[in-house]
């Protein structure tokens, strides 16, 4: 798989998926290039606390449909994982199960879908938190930009 550099001052919340062609998966890494502490989340995937310049990798199987990946802001959690988030909260859970309560900026993905195609989006329907960029790369050809 080929390297792929980003640099960028907005948006801050960035999300880079390598699509594995022989297998139809897809990592995707959650980078955050905000001044503040994010806490990511997707399902499926969990979630991760992200200070400014860190990142996280997901990889999703084959087929998996309906998949989201946001931020959260302002969480405090406990040793357990237990606590709340000002936004994109999960049913108060560090790893999250479930989708995030708005407002929250959201990725969403579905892999090998119809005429076996992947589809990505960045929608604002459950409001906006996070500045947020979603770049699909295969191989070493980057495809085109979603922001938010």
């Amino acid at each position: 798989m080929g390297s792929f550099s980003y640099f960028s001052l907005f948006p801050c919340f960035l999300l880079l998926a390598h699509f594995l062609t022989l297998s139809n998966a897809a990592t995707f890494e959650v980078r955050n290039q905000c001044p503040y502490t994010v806490w990511a989340a997707a399902v499926p995937g969990g979630g991760q606390r992200l200070d400014q310049g860190q990142s996280w990798t997901i990889t999703a199987g084959a087929g998996t449909t309906q998949a989201r990946i946001w931020g959260r802001t302002n969480c405090n959690f406990d040793g357990a994982g237990r606590g709340r988030c000002q936004t994109g909260d999960c049913n108060g859970l560090l790893q999250c199960q479930g989708y995030g309560q708005p407002p929250n900026t959201l990725a969403e993905y579905a892999l090998n879908q119809f005429n076996n195609l992947d589809f990505f989006d960045i929608s604002l329907v459950d409001g906006f938190n996070v500045p947020m960029d979603f770049s699909p790369v295969s191989g070493q050809l980057p495809w085109n930009q979603v922001r938010s």
